[in-house]
C-alpha cells in the first residue's frame, strides 16, 4: 500500500519502539487520517515474519468488519473472526480481529496459548485501561502491543501512562488541516442559552437522562436554527437519549427538514443509514450511535446537542464530518451557549488545542459575535495572545538566564524563544518517557548549543531534540544564534531564518561586537519578517 508521509513515518516509529523493548507503545492520529490503514502496514510487516500471528481487538462489530476489510484490500491479507461462534483456533490466516467481548470469556480464552499473538492491536486505545480488554491482554504477556487513539487529551494520556510505556508518534489536527489530509473547520455560535447547571455527573460524564431533560425545551428553537444554518449541507446530531434523538427528528420534520434518525435498537439501521449517505435524507439524527466505525465523507456539518466532558467523545464526534470529499471546502460545527458552571465542558476548541488557557481565549471569541469562525485562525491569533503574556510573566526569569555566563542556552530559554507551548508545558506521560536522559540524547543537546544539566528526563531530551532537527531542516535559528542576539535585546529570534540571524551577527561582529546605533534591538525585524 501506498502510506502518505505521516503515516510511513507512524509506522517507522511503532516499529522502532517495538524494537528498542517498549513493548507497549501508542500513536495518536486524527478522526479520517487513516488509523487502520496504518495498523495495517504494521500488522502486513510484522506476519511477514516466520511465525507470527497478530490481533485486532475491538468493543464493535462495525470496527471489527472496518479493520477486516481495510486489512484485506490495502495488504492482501485475510483474517480470522473470533467472535460469537467463529474462532481462529486452527485457522491458516496470520491475522484475528477479534471481539473482546468474546475473546474476555475464561473458556475462550484459555484456548489459545499465551504465545499464540506476537502482536497484538487495540482501536480506541483509551479502552484499554477497562477490565475486559486487560483480561485479554494479560493472557498474552509477551505480546507487543499497539493502542491507536484520535485524541492526544494530556489527562487520557496521564491513564493511558499507567499501561503503556511510550508514545511512538503524534500527528496532530492542526498538522492534518494544513497537510491537506482533513478539511478546515468552521465554527458558529448560535446565541441560544441552554441552562445545563442543574445536570448532575453519571459514569465520568453529564448525565444522559438529565441532559435529555434540560435540553427537552429548546428542541423547537434549535429546530428553527438548524433550518436557517444547516440548509444545503448534509448534517449529522448527536443527542443523548434515543427518545430525544426520535423526537427531534419529527420536529426537523415538521419544520421541513429532510431529516432520519437512526439508533442501536433500529431493524433498518443498515438501509437508514445508506438512504442518508445516498442523498434522500439531509439530517441524520443519533443517540451516541456514529460515534465509531462509520464514515461518510460528504457530512459537512455537525451538531451536537449531548454536551460532554470527555474530549474523546467530542473529537469522534466531530471527526465524523472532516473527511476530504469533493466540493467540500469545510466543516460547521454549530454551538450553543451552554450556560455550566464546569471549566471542563468541551466545545470546538477542544478540537484543536490542547492548551487550557488558550482553548480558553478561543471560547471567549466564538461568543463575541455571531460570526462564522475558522477555528485555525482564532487558535493562531489566541496562541499569539497566551505566549506574549507568558513572555511578560517570564521576562525577570529570562531576563537571569541571559545573564548567566555560559555558553550553552537554558532549555526553558529555548522554548520561550522559539515560542514553543509544547516543550513549555511539557511533562512526562509514559514510563520511558520518565526515565533519566540517555548520554547520547546529552551529547547531542550540547552538541547543538543546548544545556543538558537543565534537561529533566529522556522525553524532554527527545522533544527538544525533536525540535532542533526541525528547526535545521527548515533553515531557522540555532540555539546559540539566539542566546547571542537575545543578550544584546534582540527579541524574537527563535522565529527567525538561520541565514538572517548569521547577516545580522557578521553586522555586529564587524562593528567591533557592537549593535550598529541605526539599529533599535527591541523592535527589529530581519527583513524577510
Amino acid at each position: 500500500m501506498n502510506l502518505r508521509p505521516y503515516q510511513e513515518a507512524a509506522k517507522n516509529a511503532i516499529l522502532g519502539e517495538w524494537e528498542h523493548g517498549n513493548r507497549k507503545t501508542v500513536a495518536v492520529l486524527p478522526t479520517g487520517t487513516g488509523k487502520t490503514i496504518l495498523f495495517a502496514s504494521v500488522i502486513e510487516h510484522q506476519v511477514k515474519q516466520d511465525g507470527r500471528r497478530a490481533l485486532i481487538l475491538a468493543h464493535r462489530g462495525e470496527l471489527l468488519d472496518q479493520a477486516a476489510d481495510k486489512l484485506m484490500k490495502n495488504t492482501g491479507i485475510e483474517s480470522a473472526l473470533e467472535r460469537a461462534e467463529n474462532t481462529a483456533i486452527g485457522s491458516m490466516f496470520p491475522v484475528t480481529v477479534g471481539s473482546v467481548q468474546s475473546m474476555m470469556q475464561p473458556k475462550r480464552l484459555a484456548m489459545f496459548p499465551n504465545d499464540y499473538y506476537s502482536d497484538i492491536i487495540v482501536d480506541e486505545a483509551h479502552h484499554v485501561l477497562s477490565d475486559s480488554y486487560q483480561r485479554v491482554l494479560e493472557h498474552f504477556p509477551n505480546a507487543n502491543i499497539l493502542g491507536v487513539k484520535a485524541t492526544p487529551d494530556r489527562g487520557d494520556k496521564k491513564n493511558l501512562g499507567t499501561f503503556f510505556d511510550s508514545q511512538a508518534f503524534e500527528y496532530t489536527m492542526r498538522e492534518a488541516i494544513r497537510d491537506g489530509y482533513l478539511v478546515p473547520i468552521k465554527a458558529q455560535m448560535i446565541p441560544l442559552e441552554l441552562d445545563i447547571n442543574d445536570v448532575g455527573i453519571s459514569n465520568g460524564d453529564y448525565s444522559a437522562g438529565e441532559i435529555s431533560s434540560a435540553l427537552d425545551p429548546f428542541l423547537e428553537l434549535i429546530a428553527k436554527e438548524m433550518v436557517y444554518y444547516c440548509a444545503g449541507r448534509k448534517t449529522v446530531v448527536f443527542l443523548p437519549m434515543i427518545a430525544t434523538s426520535q423526537k427531534f427528528c419529527r420536529i426537523l420534520t415538521d419544520a421541513g427538514m429532510k431529516a432520519c434518525e437512526v439508533n442501536g435498537k433500529s431493524k433498518d439501521r443498515k438501509e437508514i443509514i445508506r438512504d442518508f449517505e445516498n442523498g434522500k435524507y439531509d439530517v441524520l439524527c443519533n443517540s451516541m450511535l456514529l460515534t465509531e466505525g462509520w464514515d461518510c465523507p460528504a457530512v459537512d456539518c455537525i451538531v451536537v446537542l449531548r454536551p460532554t466532558e470527555n474530549r474523546a467523545l467530542y473529537q469522534q464526534m466531530v471527526g465524523r464530518g472532516m473527511r476530504l470529499f469533493p466540493g467540500k471546502d469545510h466543516l460547521l460545527i454549530l454551538d450553543f451557549l451552554w450556560l455550566t458552571e464546569r471549566h471542563d465542558l468541551c466545545r470546538p476548541s477542544s478540537m484543536i488545542s490542547k492548551d487550557e488557557k488558550i482553548a480558553a481565549r478561543i471560547n471567549e471569541r466564538l461568543q463575541q459575535d455571531d460570526r462564522i469562525y475558522d477555528l485555525l485562525e482564532v487558535e493562531e491569533a489566541a496562541e499569539k495572545e497566551v505566549i506574549v503574556e507568558r513572555e511578560n510573566a517570564l521576562a525577570k526569569q529570562l531576563s537571569e538566564m541571559r545573564n548567566r555566563q555560559k555558553k550553552l542556552v537554558d532549555p526553558m530559554q529555548f522554548a520561550q524563544s522559539i515560542m514553543s507551548l509544547d516543550l513549555l508545558n511539557y511533562e512526562p506521560m509514559y514510563l520511558s518517557d520518565m526515565a533519566p536522559a540517555t548520554q547520547k540524547q546529552l551529547d547531542l543537546l550540547e552538541k547543538f548549543g543546548i544545556s543538558a544539566s537543565e534537561v529533566q528526563n529522556k522525553g524532554m531530551a527527545r522533544m527538544i531534540l525533536d525540535q532542533l532537527i526541525s528547526r535545521r531542516s527548515q533553515g531557522l535559528t540555532t540555539p546559540k544564534q539566539i542566546r547571542t542576539l537575545e543578550k544584546f535585546g534582540f527579541q524574537h529570534v527563535g522565529t527567525w531564518k538561520f541565514s538572517e540571524a548569521s547577516r545580522l551577527l557578521d553586522i555586529i561582529s564587524l562593528n567591533g561586537w557592537k549593535v550598529p546605533q541605526e539599529i533599535t534591538p527591541a523592535y527589529y525585524l530581519p527583513t524577510g519578517a
